[in-house]
């Protein structure tokens, strides 16, 4: 038999009043199978077997009210439809009906009815609804907040192949969720997931090789996976695709490629591109410099609880760029950011309470800004928080205290605090007078261009203090300071005139 002949058969039994024919012409006209796809002919005649009781003709009618396919979209009819289906254990009908409590389409939201509807679809199998049954447990949501049942239904539905199933086992292993925290298991589920060309797990998975997690860290690797996420539109993979771009890791740096990509994800709304493409336009790279748009980013991001950006979002304010100047909007951005624990605010807003910028000047609260911020190993910070004990600002002079954080800052390369610490070591302040140690400490700031280092390497070598007498390396320094504008440094060498 032809299709035309099966057409011509279905539609003379369908006429008589035939279930069956009535539900299988339906799916002709729906699929446009042997004749012109119509989906108002398809509702009309899974209507007459639906109201006949047919249970796949109801389930068929809720998708086409649900979608809207040759009926006025009607979440209320599909409700209904549905509800009538399930009640004769459709599978699929009991899921969307779950689906339809858990969104509130058609009816109030109801998350405990929700799971009642894909309890009865996984357990006949269904692993969409499995997977969404998995995600309640996990989340806590109509039902107490169960790690072990959302696994074991994650692993039915990830063992049908459910990609999103597979990706959230790998989540639960790779943070210990319900289980033993697992990175190479983690991995294999990520992967199973990944193959499937899901856009999450292919993210993951990305990261996995990015980090070297239960795998030997590969830039080139983490690219391929990024890049095949990012394709999807998958906004973490963009914004790491661009930070691969911009540093230059599994790929050839690329300024204008990271800023594409961050672009994609910021226009998403992730908070962590816009803050990253505003500091493209601030810093001009790959684009031109522009302070309005990066202002329009960092804003964007901040208003989000960045806290970057809103760090950012500050110092544009602290010095106008892209904005009027305003203190007062400065700390308030600066204080949002340090609030959430971020060094760099931190110290800025122990820079803004010491040095009284749109506040009156308060040592105390600089003092414990900074401290916040240097304790998390912020260098200026420490070099700050030690200024502050040598000084006795905010606190009772302590040398040892001063001491103590502008080693701390001195040992991660922070010019002033290595000066700094060689005057300590110098006058015998906090710590027992070592020249020597004086000498090694302003050669480590002078390296770094530190004038007053410069100068002061000059009159230890001048002096023999520390060192043994050069008048030719002193000369060397003060020159090097002299050319900074150090005036004590050009007396010197007027000094030295013609002394070899």
């Amino acid at each position: 038999m032809n299709e035309n002949e099966k057409f011509d058969e279905l539609t003379k039994k369908a006429e008589q009043g035939d279930v069956e024919a009535q539900v299988e012409l339906g799916k002709m006209y729906y699929l446009g199978k042997g004749i012109e796809q119509d989906y108002s002919k398809a509702v009309k005649l899974w209507t007459k077997a639906a109201e006949l009781g047919d249970s796949n003709a109801q389930c068929s009618l809720g998708v086409m009210y649900y979608c809207g396919h040759g009926v006025e979209q009607d979440y209320e009819r599909a409700l209904e439809w549905f509800s009538k289906a399930a009640e004769q254990v459709v599978d699929v009908a009991q899921y969307i009906l779950g689906v339809m409590y858990h969104n509130g389409q058609g009816v109030e939201q109801d998350c405990k009815k929700a799971i009642e509807w894909y309890r009865k679809a996984a357990e006949q199998g269904v692993g969409e609804a499995q997977y969404n049954l998995g995600t309640m447990y996990r989340n806590g949501q109509g039902v107490v907040q169960d790690y072990e049942k959302a696994l074991e239904w994650f692993s039915k539905a990830s063992e049908q192949g459910n990609s999103g199933a597979q990706t959230e086992l790998g989540n639960m292993y790779y943070y210990g969720d319900g289980v033993d925290k697992d990175y190479k298991k983690a991995f294999e589920w990520y992967t199973k997931a990944a193959e499937q060309g899901y856009a999450s797990a292919q993210y993951r998975l990305g990261n996995m090789y990015y980090y070297g997690y239960a795998v030997e860290k590969d830039y080139v690797k983490a690219f391929q996976w990024f890049s095949n996420a990012a394709e999807q539109g998958d906004a973490g993979a963009q914004f790491n695709l661009g930070t691969m771009y911009r540093i230059g890791k599994g790929v050839e740096q690329d300024y204008k490629k990271a800023i594409e990509w961050y672009a994609k994800a910021a226009e998403q709304g992730d908070s962590y591109a816009q803050n990253n493409l505003g500091s493209m336009y601030e810093n001009a790279h790959g684009v031109e410099q522009d302070y309005n748009k990066a202002f329009e980013w960092y804003i964007k991001a901040a208003e989000q609880g960045n806290a970057g950006a809103q760090n950012n979002l500050g110092s544009m304010y602290r010095i106008g760029k892209g904005v009027e100047q305003d203190y007062k909007k400065a700390i308030e951005w600066y204080a949002k950011a340090a609030e959430q624990g971020d060094s760099y605010a931190q110290n800025n807003l122990g820079s803004m309470y010491e040095n009284a910028h749109g506040v009156e000047q308060d040592y105390e609260k600089a003092l414990r800004w900074y401290t916040k911020a240097a304790e998390q190993g912020h260098s200026t910070a420490q070099f700050n928080l030690g200024s502050m004990y040598d000084n006795g600002h905010g606190v009772e002079q302590d040398y040892k205290e001063a001491v103590e954080w502008y080693m701390k800052a001195a040992e991660q390369g922070y010019s002033s605090a290595q000066y700094n610490l060689g005057v300590m070591y110098a006058n015998g302040q906090g710590v027992e007078q070592d020249d020597k140690k004086a000498v090694e400490l302003f050669t480590r700031a002078a390296e770094h261009g530190d004038s007053e280092a410069q100068y002061n390497l000059g009159v230890m070598y001048e002096n023999g203090d520390g060192v043994r007498k050069n008048i030719k390396k002193a000369i060397e320094y003060y020159e090097m300071a002299s050319l900074q504008g150090e005036e004590d440094a050009k007396e010197a060498l007027k000094g030295l005139n013609g002394i070899k």
